[in-house]
């Protein structure tokens, strides 16, 4: 009993948990896509708002409100955490702009070159010493993004601002440390948003209209429904990093965004010339670039070291 319970329990749980969790923020677009025609700003409000009463609800049943007067007792993490709250909100937008515009590649692309980011933040903003294999795979990475401002006829800027934006997430979370669970976290990310929730929805429904009551009860579900899909990939990656050592789970983060770039390719044919191409195949390399220099390093110094890795979208 005691030997099951600790497999369960174990790295092959925690993979399961990793695989869930990237999983369902793979499919994200899929979901997306059904709540048009919601336009991004509304679905965005919506997402913070039952995003929050979603975690709400969760606080309640699990009894974990000590959680949340510990933060409320540290102003210096309550506003870190609202900051990550504002780069949550950025991330999410700009991710809305592009799923619900037809521009579901550039998303990928933005979670593709995010570990890169990541590390380039790192050493502009932490003064971190990059090794020379991460500069090579910054420099394999300017060279893509170069490649496909030729092929998009002008920056990406869908996929640099997603990928600028939550690197920017990934920096607070470090800063906050372990002391706040990923519901706890959520819990105030949202709160802390819903003002700009509710003046998104005053402004849409003075501009376009309010599509939520207006399409039947299938499709107000479904926005209802985007507290649940947002929190729970989150309890599934939380679970996951208790189980998991940190390197297999940045490598496990890979699959968000290629579920995304074969949802966009495979599901919704999006162009892919020969310019795109040849800029994402030079982010593979970058990543490939990065993902052994990391692999070789955590075989050096321990199970301490990992991939970058933070909780997504």
């Amino acid at each position: 009993m005691t030997t099951t319970r600790r497999r369960l329990g174990g790295p092959a749980a925690g993979l399961l948990y990793a695989v869930g969790a990237y999983a369902l923020w793979g499919f994200l677009p899929l979901y997306f896509l059904l709540l048009s025609p919601a336009g991004p700003f509304e679905v965005v409000a919506f997402r913070v708002l039952c995003s929050l009463v979603f975690c709400a609800i969760l606080v309640a049943v699990t009894r974990t409100w000590r959680r949340l007067r510990v933060v409320l007792r540290s102003p210096r993490t309550l506003l870190l955490i609202g900051l990550g709250g504002l780069l949550l909100y950025a991330n999410w937008q700009v991710f809305l702009i592009a799923v619900l515009g037809g521009d579901v590649l550039q998303g990928a692309l933005g979670y593709f070159i995010n570990p890169i980011v990541t590390v380039l933040l790192g050493v502009i903003l932490l003064r971190e010493r990059a090794r020379p294999a991460q500069w090579i795979a910054i420099g394999i990475s300017a060279a893509a993004v170069a490649v496909l401002v030729v092929g998009y006829g002008g920056v990406p800027w869908i996929a640099l601002a997603l990928a600028l934006s939550f690197g920017g997430y990934g920096l607070v979370k470090k800063r906050i440390g372990g002391t706040v669970d990923a519901i706890t976290g959520l819990t105030f990310e949202t709160a802390w948003l819903v003002p700009i929730a509710v003046v998104e929805l005053v402004v849409v429904g003075v501009t376009t209209g309010i599509s939520f009551s207006a399409h039947g009860p299938a499709h107000a579900i479904l926005m209802l429904s985007s507290g649940i899909v947002t929190a729970l990939p989150l309890l599934f990656f939380a679970a996951a990093a208790r189980r998991l050592s940190l390197v297999a789970l940045g490598l496990s983060q890979y699959l968000t965004p290629v579920l995304q770039f074969l949802t966009g390719v495979l599901l919704l044919h999006e162009r892919m010339p020969l310019e795109r191409w040849i800029g994402f195949g030079l982010v593979w390399v970058a990543l490939l670039v990065l993902t052994v220099d990391v692999v070789i390093a955590a075989r050096r110094r321990g199970p301490a070291s990992s991939v970058s890795s933070s909780e997504p979208r």
